[in-house]
């Protein structure tokens, strides 16, 4: 597992806190995905109070505030300053929204914020898209992280620009990337992980299963798999067939 800013995570699945039926729902979830990082928007965590600040703190992870919902860089910014406050920690997830209907990041608002949140001495984990250029600019800005999405936020979509995520994955290989938003499935965290992303985060596709419980082991067990899978240097696609038995020994009739 690739180290984020100095810390190495014992999984690659990172979970969200939001929509989940229950405080309870949501631990038992955490307890069976073996999901090393929670992420956490200030907003939530103000309209639970301390309770449920317990209850992050006692999940025994490390804890990712995010600036969900902002729209602008200096919106950002204030709730990431925020964040550090309530949070006691510098990482930070930021988020820039820059469209009502995909969520899609504002890349001019997440530069200007990531230029700012750095320079202060946050450790900036920006959700960002695909964009090559983009990732440049971010990780000359200070970011040594790169959350490119899969999908539109909640839409269960999976990976839906394989080519464009290896190719930011093949435009950087030293730098840790975690595939963020828009998983539905285990099956497309195990896509992501074998592709080359160091780690998924999600929420939706677990707390609004009928069992998030089940659902985060699932994913727990995807990443592992595909981890696993990426470390055993699978096998290129080939255009043609190739027969595993071999014709040596074959009966001629």
């Amino acid at each position: 597992m690739r180290d984020f800013y100095g810390v190495t995570l014992p999984s690659g699945l990172m979970l969200g806190t939001a929509q989940y039926p229950s405080p309870a729902v949501m631990q038992a979830a955490f307890a069976d995905s073996g999901a090393s990082v929670a992420t956490v928007s200030l907003r939530r965590e103000a309209g639970q109070g301390q309770a449920f600040w317990d209850i992050i703190r006692a999940l025994d992870v490390h804890v990712l505030p995010n600036t969900a919902g902002c729209h602008s860089a200096r919106e950002a910014v204030t709730t990431a300053r925020m964040a550090r406050e309530v949070f006691e920690t510098n990482w930070i997830k930021l988020e820039v929204l820059g469209h009502a209907d995909t969520l899609q990041p504002d890349p001019f608002g997440l530069l200007e914020a990531a230029e700012t949140l750095a320079a202060e001495g946050f450790e900036v984990f920006p959700y960002t898209t695909e964009d090559q250029v983009l990732a440049q600019h971010l990780l000359e800005a200070g970011c040594k992280v790169l959350m490119p999405w899969g999908a539109p936020i909640g839409s269960g979509r999976g990976l839906n620009n394989p080519y464009g995520l290896r190719t930011l994955r093949a435009a950087f290989p030293d730098v840790p990337m975690v595939i963020d938003a828009g998983l539905g499935l285990p099956s497309q965290a195990t896509a992501a992980i074998e592709m080359g992303f160091d780690a998924v985060l999600l929420n939706t596709a677990v707390a609004q299963a009928g069992d998030p419980a089940a659902m985060a082991r699932a994913f727990g067990l995807a990443v592992q798999a595909g981890a696993l899978a990426r470390a055993a240097d699978p096998m290129e696609p080939r255009d043609m067939a190739a027969p595993s038995t071999p014709l040596i020994g074959k009966a001629w009739l």
